[in-house]
């Protein structure tokens, strides 16, 4: 960005930051649900206090070494632009904007989707309208800049987590099952119990990287993504662990799990008030991961216009607010035009897109370390050299075993997605570069 952009933009403090990136992380405990009738309640608690280590730990480390490293605008991106050259450098940026456009059009879905409980008469046009105007709403804000969402964020993260924290209280108090029994549904195929709960896991915890799109519009960001991701990661195992001990622990009923039980259990725990709450709680999460996923997603257009693999006018900043309107509103139709369809398959297709990204991430670490030894590191990954290896072997270890564990649908469909990269590249950087 140039200079008078820079000082036009109301950057984020630490405290909004915090919560900028908790909300695309991690948002609620909602959508973990499925993990307990196919890997079990043993294992899906065991899943979500181990993967952490060899998923969104080694994953914050290498963000927070590149970060402080290079605070640019597109992050990732130019991470891996700067260790391996323009074309996987532009096949990050691809994955990861595509992958976008399937994430915000399901969060805005799934917004609809739980107003149809408050609504019934929600279906068809107006079920489509009501996802139009919250991808609006959240554009607007997403324009006003990094300061303004994180105000948002922080708003609507705070009001989620009120009505779990009461759940977790009140589940604890009312103690009466083992919530590791059983370890694993009996006469489960081995490796559905483990690919599939693995796979949903690592959906979970992902996206730690992503906040690094948007370094420069934080305040010192060498300071602050260390200490943001050093909060966040463990608020996120919290806020998935500690409301699935305390509901297994007070009803005893993992088989009765579905997608959307929080709120059942909430009310099966608590009365109907805090099943209520938490249906409000649950459709605000889409709203925060909405809100998140524009701001972060729409940088990486942004700077591979700026260098010059997308179309110049996605440069275009907003005279007031110093934001990249053009790339935030693209975005946004995009969303809503997807959000003409329920897309719950799609999200299998966007798992390849993500961890092809994550991948490209660690490496980028890995390579940068061979290739400019002497960039000045203000954070390093701990450990030395044999941390490095950690951080890297551990995230492409649990890549395979996600992508294994695909369905049907997305083992064809996936390396499709990834292959259309290559093609973009060629067909349309190298026309835009001449």
């Amino acid at each position: 960005m140039s200079t008078t952009t820079k000082s036009a933009l109301h950057k984020a403090g630490l405290f909004y930051f915090v919560w900028v990136m908790f909300s695309y992380c991690t948002g609620g405990p909602f959508g973990l649900e499925d993990m307990i009738t196919t890997s079990g309640p043993g294992m899906t608690l065991i899943f979500l206090l181990v993967i952490p280590f060899f998923w969104c730990i080694p994953v914050s480390l290498v963000s927070a070494e590149l970060t402080t490293a290079m605070p640019v605008e597109g992050g990732f991106y130019r991470w891996v632009r700067a260790g391996f050259g323009d074309f996987w450098g532009f096949l990050a940026g691809w994955w990861n904007w595509c992958a976008s456009f399937l994430l915000g059009s399901v969060y805005a879905v799934q917004f609809a989707d739980y107003m149809g409980f408050y609504f019934p008469e929600l279906t068809g046009w107006r079920h489509y309208i009501v996802s139009l105007a919250i991808v609006a709403v959240i554009t607007y804000i997403n324009i006003r800049g990094i300061q303004m969402v994180g105000k948002f964020a922080t708003v609507l993260e705070l009001f989620i987590l009120l009505p779990v924290l009461v759940l977790v209280v009140i589940g604890l108090a009312k103690w009466h099952h083992n919530p590791f029994v059983p370890v694993i549904p009996p006469h489960q195929p081995t490796f559905h119990v483990f690919g599939v709960g693995l796979a949903l896991g690592l959906w979970l915890y992902s996206g730690y990287e992503q906040c690094s799109t948007v370094a420069e519009e934080v305040d010192n960001p060498r300071r602050s993504y260390p200490l943001a991701l050093a909060l966040v990661v463990p608020m996120s195992i919290a806020a998935y662990f500690l409301p699935t001990l305390a509901s297994l622990a007070a009803l005893g009923n993992w088989q009765s799990w579905h997608t959307g039980f929080f709120p059942t259990a909430a009310q099966l725990i608590g009365g109907r008030w805090l099943g209520a709450w938490m249906s409000l709680a649950a459709m605000i999460t889409y709203v925060a991961l909405l809100n998140s996923t524009i701001l972060t997603s729409t940088r990486m257009p942004f700077a591979m216009a700026e260098d010059g693999y997308l179309p110049h006018s996605l440069t275009g900043q907003h005279p007031r607010y110093g934001t990249p309107w053009i790339a935030i509103i693209v975005s946004a139709v995009v969303y809503g035009l997807l959000s003409l369809h329920s897309l719950v398959q799609l999200i299998s297709i966007y798992n390849w897109l993500r961890v092809a990204t994550t991948v490209m991430t660690v490496l980028a670490a890995w390579q940068l370390r061979r290739k400019k030894p002497d960039m000045p590191r203000p954070f390093v990954i701990p450990g030395g050299r044999a941390g490095l290896i950690y951080c890297v072997a551990a995230v492409l270890i649990m890549s395979a075993v996600a992508l294994l564990g695909s369905d049907r649908y997305g083992l064809l469909w996936g390396p499709a997605a990834l292959a259309v990269g290559p093609v973009v590249y060629f067909a349309l950087g190298t026309t835009l570069q001449r």
